[in-house]
C-alpha cells in the first residue's frame, strides 16, 4: 500500500479541495477506475430512470448477471456528497453483481453543493421505497432487498437501513463500505491520517462543508451514529480499511449496531487506505472484500 500511495503521489493529482465541485468531478471521473478491475461484462447493463427526492427522477444503472428474477441491492456511490457517480463506480456496481449473483441499481443521486443535505437522503430514500414496491417492474425480486455504499454511499445506506425500519420496509442487508459516521470528523483515526493516506483531513472538510453547514451535522441523517436508537435495523456488512480517517467511526457504529442486537460481520483490512475496494489491479485484498460482500449478499438475501 505504502508502495501505491508513493505513486499516487507522484502523479501530482490535485487535491479535492483545490478544485471546484466542477472540476473535481472531472477529475474524479478521469482516475477514478484507472487502478479498479477492468469492467466485467454482464447479460444485463440497463439504463434506468428511477423516483428520487421531491418527485425527481435520478438516472441509475442496473446491472444484473442474468435476467432471472434477482434480488437486488441499492448500490449509493461514494464521493464526499460531491463528486461521484454511475461512471465512477461502474466496475465495484459489475463486481458486486457478478460475485454475489444479485442484481445491482447504483442510483445517480443529487450531488452537493448544488443540492445541499438533505437531497442526497431523501434521493436514497425515494429509490429504496421505489425498489421494495415496483422491483416487479424490472422483473427484479424487491421482497428479497439490500441497501449498500462505499464511504459517502456507506452513510446513506446506513441511513436509509434507518429509514427503511421506521417505515416498514423489509431489508436483508446493509452493506457498509469505509462508511462515515460521526458528525465532526473528530475521532483519533481522523488525526492519526489526517494526511498522506488518501483520504485528507482538508478535502474531508472540503466535502462537507460543500454538503451540509456544520451547525447541522449532528442530524443523524448525516452522522448515523447520532440517531436515538439502532434497535430493529437490517443485519450489517462492513467493510473496513485501518489506515483510514473514517475506521474509528466505522468500528464505532459496528459496536452501536451489536449493542442493539443487530448481527454483524465485520471485516477489518490491516495495513490499507481508504477506497482501496476500488483497487483491484494493484491490491489482491480488493478482490477479498468483493468477496467478503458478494458472500454476505448471497447469504441475506437467498429465497
Amino acid at each position: 500500500m505504502s508502495g501505491l500511495l508513493d505513486r499516487i503521489r507522484r502523479a501530482g493529482r490535485q487535491p479535492w479541495h483545490r478544485l471546484s465541485p466542477a472540476e473535481a468531478r472531472k477529475a474524479y471521473v478521469v482516475g477514478a477506475e484507472v487502478l479498479d478491475l477492468p469492467r466485467a461484462p454482464l447479460p444485463r447493463v440497463q439504463h434506468l430512470s428511477i423516483p428520487g427526492g421531491g418527485g425527481q427522477a435520478c438516472p441509475a444503472r442496473l446491472y444484473a448477471p442474468s435476467h432471472g428474477r434477482l434480488p437486488v441491492l441499492l448500490y449509493l456511490h461514494g464521493g464526499g456528497f460531491v463528486i461521484g457517480g454511475l461512471e465512477t463506480h461502474d466496475s465495484l456496481c459489475r463486481q458486486l453483481a457478478l460475485r454475489s449473483g444479485c442484481a445491482v441499481v447504483a442510483l445517480d443521486y443529487r450531488l452537493a453543493p448544488e443540492h445541499p443535505f438533505p437531497a442526497a437522503v431523501d434521493d436514497s430514500w425515494a429509490a429504496l421505497r421505489f425498489l421494495a414496491t415496483q422491483a416487479e417492474t424490472l422483473g427484479l425480486d424487491g421482497t428479497r432487498l439490500a441497501v449498500g455504499g462505499d464511504s459517502a454511499g456507506g452513510t446513506l445506506a446506513a441511513v436509509s437501513a434507518i429509514h427503511a425500519r421506521d417505515t416498514g420496509v423489509p431489508l436483508a442487508l446493509q452493506l457498509l463500505i469505509t462508511p462515515g459516521t460521526t458528525a465532526h470528523a473528530d475521532t483519533p483515526s481522523h488525526r492519526l491520517f489526517a494526511n498522506g493516506f488518501l483520504l485528507d483531513a482538508d478535502a474531508i472538510a472540503w466535502f462537507f462543508d460543500h454538503y451540509i453547514p456544520y451547525h447541522h451535522r449532528r442530524d443523524w441523517r448525516f452522522a448515523p451514529l447520532e440517531a436515538d436508537d439502532l434497535d430493529g435495523v437490517a443485519r450489517a456488512c462492513i467493510i473496513l480499511a485501518e489506515c483510514d480517517p473514517l475506521v474509528d467511526e466505522g468500528l464505532a457504529y459496528a459496536d452501536r449496531l451489536r449493542a442493539a442486537g443487530v448481527a454483524v460481520a465485520l471485516e477489518l483490512y490491516r495495513g490499507l487506505t481508504h477506497d482501496f475496494i476500488k483497487m483491484g489491479r494493484a491490491l489482491k485484498e480488493a478482490a477479498h472484500a468483493l468477496d467478503a460482500a458478494a458472500a454476505a449478499l448471497q447469504e441475506a438475501l437467498k429465497p
